[in-house]
């Protein structure tokens, strides 16, 4: 009797021994698939973010009157840290038979540094952009594909075009590549150019900046601080921050996340259904 209970007790320890791993697995996965997944979105935020603002300040199609006034204001926010004005526009690049759309910003390269972490180039210098001398700074995939490196020329189509008695001729303008940014995101990468704000306004014809970009002490909390400095503001802005630049994307993840984590707690709540049932039956 002594060796049955002695061999019962070793068969329900051996159970209970698998019953508790098999929860260890669930934990473990759950621990390491939500890791993964919070880490590939924290890399891919902060490469976009490397490229977007916390906080943008525009508005509604016209250029900021005062956008000094605007930063000034945003600036009193104890949230926001640092403002840059920005000229958004896009525009064609033609080098040889290579043609290709690019989005154009103009930048202030003594203001950019403390909004963008691409204002730090790999290769060239932010300060290369001069006003009046039309240089021109290319995502390293947009330079491959117009074969273009460090002092080469580059012709750039403006839409908004010069009437003649010929009709309308778009506006053409040779740019020198000055340096490359890699901001680990194609889409930027592959379709985003910078030159001087002043450059920017002549060519584009717009009379100031079209909007200012923002940078807060902590990202997490635009969404808060967009809705206060859009109450605070002076009417006529839109404000937006970095989330709803990329709603689509974020919402995804978000919906994927709690998929998955819906998924492994039922993996869990297996391995413990199966846990007090063995013991029970045992």
């Amino acid at each position: 009797a002594g060796r049955r209970a002695r061999r019962r007790n070793a068969f329900i320890s051996f159970i209970s021994a698998i019953s508790m791993a098999g929860i260890a697995l669930g934990v473990a996965a759950l621990i390491v698939v939500l890791s993964v997944m919070n880490g590939f979105t924290k890399e891919v935020r902060d490469r976009m973010l490397s490229v977007l603002s916390h906080v943008e300040v525009t508005g509604y199609g016209e250029a900021l009157a005062d956008w000094q006034r605007v930063a000034a204001q945003a600036r009193q926010h104890p949230e926001v840290v640092a403002a840059a004005p920005f000229v958004n526009a896009q525009a064609m690049f033609v080098r040889e038979d290579t043609v290709r759309g690019a989005l154009i910003r103009g930048i202030d390269p003594a203001a950019e540094p403390a909004v963008s972490d691409i204002a730090r180039l790999p290769v060239g210098r932010i300060t290369d952009l001069v006003p009046g001398e039309f240089n021109v700074v290319l995502g390293g995939e947009l330079a491959r594909a117009l074969a273009v490196g460090l002092g080469d020329r580059v012709t750039l189509i403006a839409p908004q075009g010069n009437v003649t008695p010929a009709g309308v001729v778009p506006r053409l303008r040779q740019f020198r590549v000055v340096g490359l940014f890699e901001s680990g995101h194609f889409e930027y990468d592959s379709a985003l150019a910078l030159i001087h704000i002043a450059d920017a306004e002549k060519l584009f014809r717009v009379e100031g900046p079209t909007g200012v970009r923002l940078k807060l002490k902590d990202m997490q909390r635009a969404p808060l601080v967009a809705q206060q400095l859009a109450q605070s503001l002076e009417p006529g802005l839109l404000v937006r921050d970095w989330s709803r630049q990329n709603r689509t994307w974020f919402a995804a993840v978000q919906t994927e996340k709690r998929m998955m984590w819906i998924i492994l707690t039922l993996i869990v709540a297996v391995a413990a259904f199966n846990l007090v049932s063995t013991l029970v039956m045992t």
